[in-house]
This record gives C-alpha cells, structure tokens and sequence, in this order.
C-alpha cells in the first residue's frame, strides 16, 4: 500500500522529497497537494502551470504527485470547484493522479434526503468526467450499492483503472450519527470486493492505527495530512502506541510521553531525531515543527512497511498483539481480521 503525503503550500517544509534536504524520508514515494490551495494562491497556480508540478516544487518524477480537488475547501464556502480552471489546470500542471473536480461528501448528520442528494450529485460529475484521466469518486454510507450499479452500467466509467473513496473521516471522527465501524468495515470491503481488478484510493484516513484496516482490506493508497496537523500542535506520534505532547505550545493538550515512551523517541532513527534528538522534538517555531513532522511521517512510512511485512510473512495476527498498544482501533482490526483470510 502506498502512503501519499499530504502537502500545504503555506508551507512546503519540511522537504521529505528532497535527496539533498535534512529531513528526506527516501521511503516516500507520492504527496498530495490539494487544488484549494492553487485556488487561494494565483501566483502559485499560474506557475505550476506554466512549469508542471514536479519541476516547480523540485519533486522528483520517481515521487508521484496526487491532485486533491479540494471539495472540502469549495463546500465549507458553500461553492463548487470552477471545473474550467480545474480541468486547465489538470492539463497543464500535469499531476500524476487527479480525481473528479468536485464531490459532495455527506456527513452523518445529513438528513436522508441531504446525503441521497450528495450521491445523485457526486454520481452526476463522475458521468461528466468520464473521459480522460479524471478518477471517480464513492462514498461511504447508505447510498455505496447505488454507486457500485452506476459504474458498473457504465461503460467508460467501469473502463477507469483507479477510483477513489470518501466519506471515511467523518465517521472515524465519531460524528454525530457516525455509521456503526463494523459498516464502515463492511463499506471498505465491498468496494474491493467489486472493483478487484482496480486501484483504490481511500482519502484521508492515514493514520498508524486506520493504517492497518486499510492495508488489510486491501487498499492501494491512502493519504494524510496528520503528520504535519499533529506537528504543528507539539505532538509526535509512537510507534504502535498513538500520539504524545512533545512540545508546549500553549492551548494545545494531551498525553504526555512515559519515561519509556521519552527512551523510544531518544532512540528513533529517523533523520530529524537522529540529527536533533529530544530537543529537536520539543523546539518551538519552525525547527520544532520539521523535526516533529519529519518524525510523524517516517513513523508512518514505518508502520506501513512492517504491516506489510508480517502479511506477507504470514504473521501479521500475532505481531499486531504485540505491536498495538491502546488502540481505539483495535477493535476494527480484530473485525477486519475476522473477515479476512490472511
């Protein structure tokens, strides 16, 4: 399964891509930069297309570039993505992966007839772009079987090699009228179990816990934009074991590490901790959010690599006992297990 880290270009650092940076994680292999920020920055959006995206941030084409649409963004503002500008810019850009220009992702607390809308409009801009390179949309929740009879009742749309799934976040959030996660579970399932013969792409869910529900329903890719949101609050991520305050930074609160947990993070090998150690960690401003940041992604560029280890080994049921550690996804995993066969 591929990780896609989640870019901002309020700020590009640190440059986890860059062979000649401090902080390059030589596991990444794909990031994401959501086309919200390009609609907010002109200057930026008219460069990258004037350049391409690879030769404009400096990312190298062995790192591909994921192309969010932003739809979040469009709708907090009560709007849509201008699809003329999107797909212009799509063109001239050239990311390497782009969905749909605009999807309408229901929340739980969405009336029946609000989340149906969502589906009838998000299915609408999947037959509008059915062409090209543009990867269709689903979403989790009352109204997947309906996508699945759409697409497979259309010829092109059944042809694309890649789709994308959404719809995730607000129900792990625990929203309000959250789907049970055994649904979700089942959601996830389904969607491989229907398009096995194509990429899937699971937006927002990469976190080192949810982490290993999707590797075990056999998702291809997932994004997160978490190893930086957590950063800039003063809060590493733990191997196995979830999220502790680092750093004050004020308002920000948690859980802070153990005096093993500190010992663990003293011993990390990756780059930031290697060069800057604990203090590295715990440094305010800028330093302090690159060492944190570079030390969130790598933790999860880890965790990915040895979920596929102990599949692939065959060991994977006894080493997460072991691995996992207070997990409020534990649960899932043990559900997920159930329904596999590894």
């Amino acid at each position: 399964m591929e990780i896609v880290a989640g870019l901002t270009l309020k700020s590009l650092t640190p440059r986890i891509w860059d062979a000649e940076s401090e902080y390059f994680l030589p596991a990444l292999k794909a990031v994401m930069i959501s086309y919200a920020d390009f609609h907010r920055m002109p200057r930026q959006r008219q460069l990258a297309m004037e350049q391409g995206l690879h030769k404009h941030f400096g990312i190298p084409r062995k790192t591909k570039i994921y192309l969010d649409n932003g739809a979040f963004y469009f709708i907090a503002r009560k709007g849509e993505t201008p699809r003329k500008e999107y797909e212009e810019f799509v063109a001239q850009a050239k990311p390497d992966w782009w969905p749909i220009p605009q999807d309408f992702i229901p929340t739980p607390q969405m009336s029946q007839k609000a989340q149906r809308q969502c589906y009838e409009r998000t299915m609408q801009v999947n037959r509008d772009y059915q062409h090209d390179g543009f990867v269709p949309v689903v979403h989790v929740g009352q109204h997947l079987e309906k996508y699945f009879q759409d697409i497979q009742t259309n010829e092109r749309l059944l042809a694309k090699p890649t789709i994308a799934l959404g719809g995730i976040v607000p129900n792990l959030l625990r929203s309000p009228k959250a789907l049970p996660y055994a649904q979700i579970i089942n959601n996830i399932r389904r969607i491989r179990e229907v398009f096995s013969d194509k990429q899937i792409h699971v937006f927002g869910i990469g976190g080192t816990s949810t982490l290993h529900i999707a590797a075990l329903l056999k998702m291809d890719s997932v994004d997160s934009s978490g190893w930086r949101n957590r950063a800039a609050r003063g809060i590493v991520q733990l191997p196995g074991s979830g999220d502790r305050m680092v750093a004050d930074l004020g308002s920000w609160r948690g859980r802070k590490p153990s005096k093993e947990e500190w010992d663990i993070l003293a011993a990390c090998p990756c780059p930031a901790c290697k060069t800057y150690g604990l203090k590295g960690l715990k440094a305010k401003l800028v330093h302090g959010f690159r060492n944190r940041a570079t030390h969130n992604l790598w933790v999860l560029l880890e965790e990915n690599r040895l979920i596929k280890k102990h599949i692939a080994n065959g060991k994977y049921e006894r080493w997460y006992k072991q691995h996992l550690d207070n997990t409020i996804y534990l649960p899932l995993i043990e559900q997920t297990l159930s329904m596999n066969d590894l």
